[in-house]
């Protein structure tokens, strides 16, 4: 686990195959990162739509990436800081 102490932000995002993005961040790393297994709950649920889910993008503002739908994801957990928090 990391010892960074401010927040990531992604800079940069691209859809490759299956729910696998490329991501960016502003300390210079780069990760590609298998989204499947996030993809549960109401909000993601509708990404497994591959035509949706490939609509993502960088939100400048929020610092992270975003979908049509108002889905977003946290940039710690992006960046390997932070486990994702699960809640059935």
């Amino acid at each position: 686990m990391s010892t960074r102490t401010r927040t990531a932000r992604i800079t940069s995002v691209e859809p490759l195959d299956g729910f696998l993005v490329r991501v960016g961040f502003d300390d210079g790393t780069t990760r590609e990162v298998d989204l499947e297994s996030e993809l549960w709950g109401p909000v993601f649920e509708p990404l497994r739509d591959a035509q949706l889910f490939r609509e993502v993008r960088v939100d400048n503002e929020l610092g992270t990436i975003v979908w049509p739908n108002g889905a977003d994801m946290d940039p710690d957990v992006l960046h390997g800081d932070h486990a994702p928090t699960r809640r059935d």
